[in-house]
């Protein structure tokens, strides 16, 4: 049995009581493996069980060989912890047309490609993540799933202060202090401690101050943590509830699902536990913003010098299957795509946060060249029509995604061919005739040099 730290089992025991012995057990067994499909690429269901409070969210009988499937490398699907898909609902019960969502603590990026698939079509979504090299995790994460209603930012809560009441969905999945995932992470065991709870507790607490302004009065904030103890769950939404005047709201459940309510105070609150759901442990609450003063975030002006504008390849436009949709820019000679219907919303954030990416990076123009970027093939924007397409082999597509050389059919007309994988596009080549140029970005290649001796991938 897993050795947990005494002062969590103290502290655990006086909140569950009788119920504590059957956490224990739970935590020592293994956890679950869950993804979600990604519905915009990969329509077919999968053979196996059904995440109940997820639609696209499926168990798995086996942890497969992720980082050698090519269909994960394109966005078919997210590895994902059921528990943490319970999102789902409360963006079923209370959005029910385009909205502007912030995702404040984003990485890796469950939360943000699952908002991408169950937010009303047209919403857009700002995925946000504090640490630098997590953020561009968080984006090529995003890119991959293809939906391009999307910022990513790089900031800390307190630089949203210029997006004052911007947002209409707030989701906070605020660092904490791990308790829910010991089984799944036993290193987060030994980083726990009753003094990291306390910190934790604060720190949470701070952020949501920090970001409480940008959200509109009527607008939802979604709080969550992936920990048991009241400091950071129940005591946190206590104080919004109090001291920023929220109205916590009540979610649908079904009594299989096995969700348990609050341990502290009367709130409609969410809580999973290993030993009675199919997850880790999780808590969620909903709250609205009590209405008041409405204020027009005011966007100022750029800091950029203005340059007469490039003429756009007029080729380019044909890249997207419904162009009319994007506003398309070309800077230091790079072409981005971004929704038309957002364009005051893209300059306002370009105004005040570090942006990672947005949008479709479309391609860069090299002389009289345009080399299409890899972006645009994860999009489920782009026009297959406009390039030729190969389907190649799971060897050739290891070959691909690892950025070595491949020998393709010298029929294949020269220039840039789309590469296909069980019909999902994984990326661009430049056919030369006796060999091709891979063009897969070079940061996202697989680093790994061998093949497992068993390898198993979803059967799509």
């Amino acid at each position: 049995m897993m050795q947990l730290p005494v002062d969590f089992i103290t502290r655990t025991k006086e909140l569950l009581a009788d119920d504590f012995r059957r956490l224990e057990v739970a935590v020592g067994e293994e956890a679950p493996v869950s993804i979600r499909v990604n519905a915009a690429k990969r329509l077919e269901g999968l053979p196996y069980e059904r995440v109940a409070w997820c639609e696209t969210g499926y168990y798995l009988p086996e942890r497969l060989s992720f980082t050698f499937d090519p269909l994960f490398h394109a966005g078919a699907y997210y590895v994902q912890e059921a528990s943490s898909m319970f999102l789902e609902q409360a963006i079923r019960a209370y959005v029910d047309k385009p909205v502007k969502c912030l995702d404040l603590c984003a990485a890796p990026g469950g939360k943000s490609t699952h908002l991408l698939s169950v937010l009303p079509e047209g919403s857009l979504l700002v995925s946000n993540e504090v640490i630098r090299n997590r953020s561009n995790i968080l984006s090529e994460n995003i890119i991959k799933w293809g939906n391009p209603y999307f910022v990513v930012t790089n900031n800390d809560p307190a630089d949203f202060d210029g997006l004052a009441q911007l947002f209409d969905v707030l989701v906070a999945d605020v660092p904490c202090s791990g308790e829910g995932m010991f089984r799944k992470d036993p290193n987060s065991i030994n980083e726990w401690s009753v003094s990291n709870v306390q910190l934790c507790a604060a720190r949470q607490k701070r952020i949501i101050q920090d970001i409480w302004d940008t959200l509109k009065p009527g607008g939802l904030l979604i709080y969550s943590t992936c920990t048991y103890n009241t400091e950071e769950n129940e005591d946190n939404i206590h104080y919004i509830v109090n001291d920023l005047g929220a109205t916590p709201l009540p979610l649908p459940l079904k009594e299989e699902w096995g969700v348990s309510g609050g341990l502290k105070y009367d709130y409609p609150v969410y809580r999973f536990f290993p030993h009675k759901t199919k997850g880790e442990g999780f808590f969620l609450a909903v709250l609205r913003k009590n209405e008041g003063e409405v204020v027009t975030p005011k966007i100022k002006p750029s800091k950029e010098k203005k340059k007469a504008s490039q003429p756009i390849p007029p080729e380019v436009r044909q890249w997207l299957s419904e162009p009319d949709l994007f506003n398309i820019e070309l800077r230091n000679n790079t072409l981005e795509a971004f929704p038309v219907a957002y364009k005051q919303e893209h300059m306002l954030i370009s105004n005040a946060l570090r942006m990672v990416s947005f949008g479709i990076q479309l391609g860069e123009i090299k002389g009289k060249d345009v080399l299409p970027a890899h972006p645009l093939a994860m999009s489920t924007y782009l026009n297959r029509n406009v390039f030729p397409l190969h389907e190649v082999s799971y060897e050739e597509a290891i070959q691909y995604l690892r950025k070595e050389v491949l020998q393709l059919p010298p029929e294949l007309p020269k220039g840039y061919v789309l590469l296909t994988y069980k019909g999902s596009p994984l990326g661009f080549v430049k056919q030369l005739g006796n060999r091709a140029n891979n063009l897969y970005p070079q940061e996202w290649r697989i680093r790994s040099g061998y093949l497992p001796e068993k390898i198993t991938c979803l059967p799509f």
